[in-house]
């Protein structure tokens, strides 16, 4: 007699042995510490050093050195009163560099607010990314407010202030990518904060279920702000979130250039086989405040940052050139103060460059204005010549 159930196999057993030895590797994986080279730059694991030549691993670093060098003119920027609000990068230019550098002009990245370097490699120029800071004329997202950068140029999706936002969006991108049969990967960064919200755990189990071509670099830079990882999860690591989701989770050194590269290559090319998405978990440390707004010696020592320092990873990635004979003590210098001198020349620059004009905000709203928004313009405009006749300066 043929059963009801036909040939349907409910799950009311154990699990396969098979099951258990996948995940016990990717145990493994989500609780390790990837690393190519050690804080002196000494080569540990040279699986993990990636094949490129010497003046790709030069390359690398000019990213590293000009991200660090824009990142302190915003800072002064900041302080001057010409940028309103800036995120510090400082520590974890490793991360995004060698998050962006493995990607192809095609691909797509859903960054946070702290990836100047990702920026820089994806091509978008220090000028550019000075313009959106300082709403100049030339500022290419029109000074939409708290859209931090971005660029359909780059296939750069501007970052989002609200925590965690742009990874259900990635995972969107990335699905539709599958479905339209494109040969593109998309990549989300975000803070080790956006874990405890329900857009990363939402996006991370869509990923899975529909093997989603994506990449999720989770920076834990050991701070959401003035949370501790030990206030963030009880988990013993980030990257053993994703196993929930059927996603393999990676722990690395976020400080190695080269580990990020090789770590998160690997996991773009298994996406862009149609393979799935993975979690690269970068361990990294936010050097500077939260942003230009935070006080950081509110909520930690001063002595941890400085043990930090000796983790940061221009110097560490310096050394590995010079033992390698890839660049000098002095080249690497030189290579420096020739990215200061040529970032104070941009900035001479945009300073000089007038603001965005006053109505801005009436456009990038509709490719064809309602009548609605253009009776408002109109209003605008006439409370702007009133104010001009009664000779009333309205701010920038």
């Amino acid at each position: 007699m043929t059963s009801l159930l036909g040939d349907v196999d409910l799950p009311f057993k154990p699990l396969p042995p098979r099951v258990l030895e996948e995940y016990s590797g990717m145990l493994r994986e989500a609780l390790g510490f990837k690393r190519a080279i050690d804080e002196e730059g000494r080569v540990v694991d040279e699986s993990l050093l990636p094949k490129l030549t010497n003046r790709e691993l030069a390359e690398i670093y000019e990213y590293m050195v000009r991200a660090r060098v824009l990142d302190g003119w915003l800072l002064k920027l900041q302080r001057m009163g010409k940028v309103a609000l800036h995120a510090p990068n400082r520590g974890q230019e490793a991360t995004a560099v060698g998050t962006a550098k493995p990607m192809k002009p095609h691909d797509w990245l859903f960054p946070s607010y702290r990836e100047l370097g990702a920026y820089i490699v994806r091509g978008m120029s220090e000028e550019e990314i000075l313009d959106r800071a300082m709403n100049t004329i030339d500022d290419p997202l029109k000074g939409s407010d708290f859209a931090i950068y971005g660029n359909r140029k780059y296939n750069i999706v501007p970052a989002p202030v609200p925590v965690g936002n742009q990874i259900p969006l990635a995972t969107g991108a990335a699905i539709a990518a599958k479905i339209l049969g494109h040969d593109t990967v998309v990549v989300a960064m975000f803070g080790d904060g956006a874990s405890s919200r329900g857009d990363f755990h939402t996006g991370l189990n869509f990923a899975g279920v529909f093997k989603a071509p994506v990449v999720y670099v989770l920076q834990n830079n050991q701070w959401a702000i003035s949370v501790p990882t030990k206030r963030q999860t009880a988990a013993p690591s980030f990257a053993v979130k994703a196993l929930a989701y059927g996603v393999p989770g990676i722990r690395v050194d976020g400080n190695d250039v080269l580990a990020v590269y090789s770590i998160v290559s690997r996991a773009i090319e298994r996406a862009r086989r149609r393979e799935g998405p993975t979690l690269v978990e970068a361990v990294t440390y936010r050097l500077g405040a939260h942003t230009t707004a935070d006080d950081p010696s509110r909520y930690r020592r001063e002595e941890e940052v400085k043990i930090a320092e000796r983790y940061e990873p221009l110097r560490r990635y310096r050394k590995f050139l010079e033992s390698q004979g890839v660049l000098t003590e002095k080249e690497a210098l030189q290579l420096e103060e020739e990215w200061d001198s040529r970032v104070e020349e941009i900035v001479r620059k945009v300073l000089q460059k007038p603001g965005l004009p006053k109505d801005v905000f009436f456009e990038n709203v509709y490719e064809r204005p309602p009548w609605v928004l253009e009776e408002e313009k109109k209003e605008f405009e006439e409370s702007l010549k009133i104010a001009e006749e009664l000779g009333i300066e309205l701010e920038e």
